[in-house]
C-alpha cells in the first residue's frame, strides 16, 4: 500500500487512507488520524490504525461479518467506527469511541 505526500499533512479527523490486499502491505507507520483497509474492495476483513493514544501500539479490528466480535466502518461523511474500541495493554488502558470522524474517550480509560 503506498501513502501519498498529502496524507501526512496534519489532519484533525479521522479518515480512510487506502486498502491493502493483506495486513503484511499496511506500512509499519501510518500517518496521524489515518485508517487503513485490509481486504478485497466489497469485502473489508480488517480496519487498521494506530492507538490515538501515541503510545505506538497498533490496533487491528475485525471487519469480517461472518466472524465475532467484529466492528462496523461508516464512511458516509465522517469516519464513525462502531462499538467501542477497547484496547488492554500490559501497562495501559484505552477505550474510546471514533464518531464523525472524531475521539470519544471512555471514562473508564487510563487516558
Amino acid at each position: 500500500m503506498k501513502i501519498s505526500w498529502w496524507e501526512w499533512l496534519p489532519f484533525w479527523r479521522w479518515r480512510v487512507i487506502g486498502q491493502a490486499g493483506s495486513a503484511d502491505e499496511v506500512p509499519d507507520q501510518l500517518p496521524r488520524n489515518a485508517v487503513a483497509l485490509v481486504g478485497d474492495v466489497d469485502r473489508t476483513k480488517w480496519i487498521v490504525f494506530d492507538c490515538p493514544c501515541r503510545t505506538g501500539h497498533r490496533i487491528m479490528l475485525n471487519a469480517d461479518l461472518a466472524r465475532q466480535p467484529h466492528w462496523t466502518l461508516n464512511q458516509g461523511q465522517r469516519l464513525t467506527i462502531s462499538p467501542s474500541i477497547d484496547y488492554r495493554g500490559s501497562e495501559r488502558r484505552c477505550h474510546y469511541f471514533i464518531r464523525s470522524g472524531r475521539i470519544e474517550w471512555a471514562k473508564d480509560s487510563d487516558r
